[in-house]
């Protein structure tokens, strides 16, 4: 019986996981099958990852942080962040990793002179890779609709700004990792702000993948360059497979395979 994966997600439908994990297992010879499943209420993400007897899992918006809540044993790096993305049972225990982190950490090493980020959104991506860039000696803001989901940012040491009370500054880097844009025409903040910022700033990025959302066509106005999530994808899904087969195979060649699989 082939060990069975999956992504849960709500939407998950655009998910391209299945196609990169399914494309490793098959070129590497593991007998496993990697699926989406949709999840709308994230307290029955335990009990559906039992019911469907699965070996490990991904976890996307907006269950990551209930991902962490459900994990037996969590990695210490999600343990401090908060947010766990990749589930993998053993032993009859939940183990919670994080590798959104640094799979973007990983993604971003393509740009020169980056050392002021802004971030928008405070979701449980942004909890992961704020810590991450502010290890690796990045500045990092945060910007978000409301100062309420910003507390433990701040508690963190961040700078950190609801959109009323923020003044744009010059940023090097500007990251949405809100999910507007993934299944509506939103822009992750209001067009004033993001005007204003992009206008200013070497690059951006949306962690949405495979669209141009309406945050990269605004930067794309701007003649910024501009990358959507499919290089952090990539990156998170090597570390992911990793664990997935217990650390069997050379992280490079996975890395090959998934990238050809998307290409």
């Amino acid at each position: 019986m082939p060990k069975k994966f999956a992504i849960f997600g709500n939407p998950v439908e655009h998910s391209l996981s299945p196609k990169m994990h399914n494309c490793a297992f098959i070129e590497l010879g593991f007998d496993g099958i990697y699926k989406q499943i949709l999840l709308e209420d994230g307290v029955k993400l335990k009990d559906t990852f039992l019911k469907e007897d699965l070996t490990g899992a991904n976890i996307t918006v907006p269950h990551k942080e209930r991902a962490y809540e459900v994990s037996d044993i969590l990695d210490p790096f999600a343990k401090k962040v908060g947010a766990v993305n990749t589930l993998v049972l053993k032993d009859n225990k939940l183990y919670g990793y994080n590798t959104d982190a640094p799979g973007f950490l990983k993604s971003i090493e393509k740009f020169e002179n980056i050392k002021t980020i802004l971030i928008l959104g405070a979701g449980g991506t942004v909890s992961s890779t704020s810590d991450i860039l502010k290890e690796s000696g990045y500045s990092v803001t945060i910007l978000n609709r409301s100062k309420e989901r910003l507390q433990q940012f701040i508690k963190s040491g961040f700078e950190c700004y609801s959109w009323e009370e923020f003044e744009p500054k010059e940023y090097d880097l500007i990251v949405n990792m809100t999910s507007a844009g993934l299944s509506d025409n939103n822009l992750p903040a209001p067009k004033d702000i993001l005007d204003k910022t992009l206008s200013t700033t070497k690059a951006a990025i949306d962690i949405i993948y495979g669209k141009e959302t309406p945050f990269l066509k605004l930067a794309k106005e701007y003649n910024l360059p501009n990358f959507d999530g499919k290089e952090m994808l990539i990156q998170q899904g090597v570390l992911a497979f990793d664990y997935f087969t217990e650390h069997k195979y050379d992280l490079k060649e996975v890395e090959k395979i998934m990238r050809e699989a998307l290409n």
